[in-house]
């Protein structure tokens, strides 16, 4: 019989990977987690629909691009990108801080480590040297005419520390070394003892961290990556601070305190900063004349509106999303359960499935808006068939 901070632990870690899913009696811990799982679903379905729209007219690099040339497209599909980017990355990081405190509890810090290292590491592994070199093919034979052989390509290949989407993974596995480091070195120990902050308070955190934001893209603009990790430091000091967060929140049961009015009124702020502020700013831009690289970074006014917009929108957007969910959300399904359990696999796979479909489609004489219609949808449903028929395979099933 399992003990409770097991059956707590277990069903609290499906959450960082899907693979640490088990069957428990514990029926009511369970269902109390049922949102969270969900909102995995969902980060991990924008995560495919964020590089989509890239791919055809949002702003920002992907492996495979064929971008239309209609700013009423560009415009809303620029909207979209900036709206995930200001949460969606960041609420993967506190999903996953929430359970790392009760993990290392329970398995102690060998054990931990060496489930870390296997979780998070043997996919950057199999990702940098057999995935990479896969998509970056894929893309020179059929995307840009490069026609020699995958063996001819091979040998000249060099890019061998290349971990792509998975810089997730990476950061992911530094924190969680982090966060080991603060545990065993008794010096290292701080007190994570907070009360839940008012509505007031997590404004006043967003606009400070929109501020630092805006500080550190001096040094390293958006768009800029620390190579060969792919780090883009610039949006890292939200990723730090969700993944802090997650842990305060974890030991300070933040979650269960949350109410549907404080959900509810982040919202409507949200939906006001995406659809009327954003938009604004954007407009402002393009009346002003501004140089393209100033919503990258820079010691100038639009820069600092973006990075205080982002930060105050992901804060929004998150709390939102979380209290809203957990009060109209939070119901068993089959289906998102499923889901849920091939979210990691659908994240480390889903470039092959885009980019594959995307050069499938890339002699279609149509407007790249309109594969981006037909390949987003496509490439969700595909690829999250084809993570579970391979998590059918137990070793796999075992990882990811």
């Amino acid at each position: 019989m399992l003990t409770l901070l097991e059956q707590k632990t277990q069903v609290m870690e499906s959450v960082i990977n899907p693979a640490l899913i088990t069957e428990t009696s514990d029926k009511t811990s369970k269902n109390k987690i049922q949102y969270i799982n969900h909102i995995k679903v969902l980060l991990t379905i924008l995560v495919v629909l964020h590089h989509a729209a890239i791919t055809y007219g949002a702003p920002g690099g992907w492996y495979y691009q064929q971008k239309t040339t209609l700013l009423a497209v560009r415009f809303p599909m620029a909207i979209l990108t900036a709206t995930d980017q200001s949460f969606f990355m960041g609420l993967f990081f506190f999903l996953s801080a929430l359970f790392v405190e009760s993990s290392y509890q329970k398995k102690g810090a060998a054990k931990f480590l060496g489930d870390r290292l296997k979780r998070l590491g043997i996919p950057l592994v199999f990702y940098s040297l057999i995935l990479s070199p896969i998509l970056n093919y894929m893309v020179e034979h059929y995307g840009n005419g490069q026609h020699y052989s995958f063996i001819e390509y091979m040998s000249g290949y060099h890019h061998w520390v290349d971990f792509g989407v998975l810089w997730f993974a990476a950061a992911l596995l530094i924190f969680n070394l982090v966060y080991l480091l603060f545990k065993t070195v008794p010096a290292l120990k701080i007190n994570l003892s907070y009360q839940l902050p008012s509505t007031g308070w997590l404004l006043g955190a967003g606009l400070l961290l929109g501020l630092v934001s805006f500080l550190t893209r001096l040094l390293f603009p958006t768009g800029w990556s620390w190579q060969p990790l792919g780090f883009q430091l610039g949006y890292f000091p939200q990723y730090i601070v969700f993944f802090i967060v997650g842990i305060i929140a974890s030991k300070n049961d933040w979650l269960n305190q949350l109410n549907l009015k404080q959900g509810k009124q982040m919202r409507g702020m949200a939906w006001v900063m995406v659809l009327v502020l954003l938009p604004a700013l954007f407009i402002l831009f393009l009346m002003m004349k501004f140089p393209g690289d100033y919503f990258n970074g820079g010691w100038n006014p639009i820069a600092l509106s973006y990075s205080l917009w982002e930060q105050l929108t992901g804060v929004m957007i998150s709390i939102a999303l979380l209290s809203i969910s957990k009060f109209k959300w939070n119901n068993p399904s089959a289906r998102l359960t499923g889901m849920s359990n091939n979210a990691f696999g659908v994240y480390i796979f889903h470039p092959v499935v885009l980019i594959g479909l995307s050069l499938l489609v890339s002699s279609w004489a149509v407007d790249p808006a309109v594969k981006l219609i037909v390949v987003a949808p496509a490439a969700i449903v595909l690829i999250f068939w084809l993570v579970a028929l391979l998590r059918k395979i137990k070793v796999i099933r075992d990882i990811i």
